[in-house]
């Protein structure tokens, strides 16, 4: 099984059981242990996976951390757990602070089970950062972070490897969420950075201000909406299809009339919000399916989102060609359609359980 299988069925897992974990061991045992399996770590060799490893620090004696990663004999990687959900910030790093500092592991991981920030030394030599520079999220996360993670894993192992993109990592991440700030509410002065040459000699008024905010924040929309559907091309067509409906079969007579009328149809347009909720429900379902095996079908009435391009393996519908009124439609266990209205795209992740349910259901073996 390739590594980003096992972290998905890891990641289902999880899903379906981070509810039942109530405590920090518990936290360990089901989620954390299973991690470090999963990256190549046999957590049942203390030559490799130490537990509870204990060393003096200053005047702290018999201090543990949770779980040590050995190579040689010596600490490559630290672990710190709180119990599943918790909140995770730095104050909650003493033990790997004080740890990284006496030993020689170069990186410090800090992890509720659900989330994993990697620390390292980049600030100052051999003390740990107080900002992680790589984070990963079980439940949550793309191909590249996958690749990203895998550094870790015992066969790809490599320090000087890691140091080199860790600088880059942090750095990225860090102006990836500023980026993602600025989409939602542009700063002041970036509003002006990017409105300067545009407004000539006029003064930069509370009004023009205002004014180009929201342009700004439409800028960025448009922008990520085609970027979004320049990469879908050619992994999806438009198709006149419809899912799970029965097949109407044209008489004889008809046939030259209903030639002609199928010309003078408009053409099928996927629309920006099509797009958003397409890629937003392949994120959804990406913990039990390849994003790939989520297809969409655009056509006239509604736009289809199917399991392997599938008609039999229908997940939704989106019915937004009335762009007022955003509709998802969901399907029961006799694939009969029920229709939800959505304010706003986001409001997809209000149905993500119905989503996965779907998708589950078509991945059941037969029989069960």
């Amino acid at each position: 099984m390739d590594f980003i299988d096992q972290l998905r069925v890891l990641s289902t897992r999880i899903g379906s059981t981070k509810a039942l974990i109530q405590t920090e061991e518990a936290t360990k045992n089901a989620m954390v242990m299973p991690f470090i399996q999963a990256l190549g770590y046999n957590v049942f060799d203390p030559l490799e996976v130490t537990p509870e490893l204990v060393a003096d620090v200053g005047t702290k004696k018999g201090e543990k951390v949770d779980y040590a990663i050995l190579r040689e004999g010596k600490p490559i990687m630290l672990f710190e757990c709180k119990k599943a959900g918790a909140e995770l910030n730095i104050n909650h790093a003493g033990q790997l602070f004080r740890y990284f500092h006496v030993t020689e592991a170069r990186f410090g991981v800090l992890t509720n089970g659900l989330v994993y920030r990697f620390f390292t030394d980049l600030e100052q030599p051999n003390k740990m950062d107080e900002k992680p520079f790589f984070e990963f999220n079980i439940l949550d996360f793309n191909e590249r972070d996958v690749e990203e993670l895998k550094k870790f894993a015992k066969t790809a192992f490599d320090l000087e490897t890691i140091l080199t993109t860790a600088n880059d990592l942090k750095y990225t991440r860090a102006i990836q969420t500023r980026l993602a700030e600025w989409m939602i509410n542009p700063s002041e002065e970036f509003v002006r950075l990017v409105s300067g040459d545009l407004l000539g000699n006029r003064r930069f008024t509370p009004a023009i201000k205002d004014q180009f905010t929201l342009i700004t924040k439409r800028a960025f929309e448009q922008l990520l909406g085609e970027r979004i559907n320049e990469r879908l091309k050619g992994a999806m067509a438009p198709e006149s299809v419809t899912v799970s409906e029965p097949v109407v079969v044209a008489q004889p007579a008809a046939s030259s009339q209903a030639s002609t009328s199928s010309q003078d149809e408009p053409q099928v347009v996927t629309s920006p919000e099509e797009l958003e909720a397409f890629h937003t429900i392949r994120a959804l379902v990406r913990n039990l399916v390849p994003s790939k095996r989520v297809v969409m079908r655009d056509a006239q009435s509604y736009c289809a989102i199917l399991l392997d391009d599938n008609n039999r393996k229908p997940v939704c519908r989106l019915r937004f060609n009335n762009t007022q009124k955003l509709r998802l439609g969901l399907f029961n266990a006799t694939k009969d359609e029920e229709q939800f209205s959505l304010e706003s795209i986001d409001d997809i992740h209000k149905f993500a359980e119905q989503l996965r349910a779907t998708v589950s259901s078509y991945l059941a073996p037969i029989g069960n």
